[in-house]
């Protein structure tokens, strides 16, 4: 198809558009100002309820004490304690600004039991987001345990490589609640700690808004703390109905048809009405201070059509990381909220399937993010092409790297809620035709199970690097049990 420019004939006047659309929803702006960037998702939360806070202490007796007893034990007589809890303060303060979060460490190192008592107590008092422990004297270990005991608190404990034994470690490898590093001055290791405490704050104070049904109803996902807002589909409608081709839509369409590789079905019409929906979308979210959004996107697409295939409007926020989930799939969206907050990644919601002679997995849907490695970097390549199922408008068909590393996951609601968590590698994406099947798609290896048909769920979000052992990690940090 050639590509060229488009045309404003035909279409409704401004007039037409700043029909009352509801709940103040026409006053808002339709500019061009895109939804976030790279952390669209936390700064929105982070504008709205404040920041994620962190206690912490040092966990040791002074040195002084230690020369005048004549054994020191681990971490050993070189070990500069005090010059060390220096060196970490300034990691920590990094750390703090990096990731937006209010990070206080006791002044005083944690010697005494009455130490203890009184840090206790002080976190019962005010229950903070998170603590973060360091102790650097194995015999100081119990005032750790004791900590983690008496306070309920999703904790990050950093034992440098030297002050604890195997069996001190064991205490807190697996425990709930717990994110334990032994290992040598690892800040890295710490930051992500830091960053599951803020994901958790963040999910807690995040608004979900769901368009679906006539009915506005609001509820809070149990453990997660996520709340659910219900928006009514004529919302959606009606935004579509009076969206204009104003310079913003046209240069949003230019972009798609300019960055494809290819067009098969889709008319330049139809990648036209495809931008439409971005923006009406971005007026909801916008008029309800919306952190991730999710749809019942087919039931519009069937006759008599009430709008165009979202999907292309899906790709865009994910672009940007702005969570947006298919068919109002709350297990699904959740999942995309964490990824993208924990890994700055969008995902690829797909739905299950499998190729059982190479024992691959095989996952397809009509969307996903074309910025696979995160909002700022180059998209891959993709096709623009028909909706699969309903057989008109324009959705992409994004190309995935073969040999890219990517880990899949699901966050499944229940009363002990759980995570599925695989990893494996691209093999490609199957040319459609003569493959079936939703327009983008994705066959992987796993490594997790021998029979690729014993993964488990449906509308589990891809996204690339393995971060298998991170998700691990933090479902054992917030009480989520991992399965594969």
């Amino acid at each position: 198809m050639e590509k060229s420019g488009f045309s404003e004939k035909g279409w409704l006047s401004r007039r037409e558009f700043l029909y009352a659309m509801g709940a103040g929803a026409a006053a808002v702006s339709m500019g061009s100002q895109v939804v976030g960037g790279a952390d669209a998702f936390s700064a929105r939360t982070d504008a709205k309820k404040g920041v994620a806070k962190v206690l912490g202490a040092f966990v040791y007796p002074p040195t002084e004490s230690l020369r005048k007893q004549g054994y020191y034990s681990w971490p050993g007589s070189t070990f500069d304690a005090e010059r060390r809890q220096k060196q970490y303060l300034g990691e920590i303060r990094r750390i703090e600004s990096e990731l937006g979060m209010r990070i206080t460490m006791s002044e005083k190192a944690l010697d005494e039991e009455a130490d203890v008592t009184r840090f206790i107590s002080e976190v019962n008092r005010s229950q903070p987001d998170g603590l973060l422990l360091v102790p650097f004297k194995k015999g100081h270990w119990k005032h750790v345990i004791r900590i983690v005991d008496e306070t309920a608190v999703p904790t990050v404990v950093l034992a440098t490589l030297g002050v604890l034994l195997i069996n001190h470690i064991a205490q807190l490898h697996r425990r709930s609640g717990v994110y334990m590093i032994s290992s040598l001055d690892n800040f890295d290791a710490v930051r992500y700690g830091m960053r599951m405490v803020r994901t958790g704050f963040r999910m807690k104070n995040s608004l979900l808004i769901n368009i679906i049904g006539a009915e506005v109803t609001e509820s809070t996902v149990p453990g997660l703390g996520t709340r659910v807002r219900t928006v009514p589909h004529e919302r959606f409608y009606e935004q579509f109905r009076f969206t204009e081709p104003t310079a913003e839509v046209r240069a949003l369409a230019e972009g798609y048809l300019r960055n494809a590789k290819e067009v098969v079905e889709p008319s330049k019409g139809d990648i036209l009405e495809a931008a439409k929906c971005y923006f009406a979308l971005k007026r909801i979210i916008k008029a309800e201070q919306a952190d991730a959004l999710m749809m019942r996107c087919l039931p519009g697409l069937k006759r008599p059509h009430k709008h165009v295939p979202p999907c292309m409007a899906f790709m865009s926020l994910r672009d940007e990381g702005f969570p947006a989930g298919c068919q109002s799939d709350l297990s699904a969206t959740l999942t995309l909220m964490l990824v993208q907050e924990l890994f700055e990644k969008p995902g690829f919601q797909q739905n299950a399937s499998a190729e059982t002679e190479k024992n691959h997995y095989f996952g397809a849907h009509c969307t996903s993010a074309s910025k696979m490695n995160g909002a700022g970097t180059v998209s891959e390549p993709y096709i623009l092409r028909n909706h699969a199922e309903a057989g008109w408008g324009c959705v992409p068909r994004v190309l995935f790297s073969a040999g890219q590393e990517v880990t899949m996951a699901q966050y499944l609601l229940s009363d002990a809620p759980e995570m599925l968590v695989y990893s494996g590698e691209i093999v490609g994406c199957p040319p459609i035709p003569p493959t079936g099947g939703c327009r983008t798609n994705i066959e992987m290896t796993i490594n997790e199970v021998e029979d690729v048909c014993d993964v488990k769920g449906m509308h589990q979000i891809i996204f690339y690097g393995n971060f298998a052992k991170q998700l691990r990690a933090f479902c054992q940090l917030y009480g989520i049990k991992a399965v594969t």
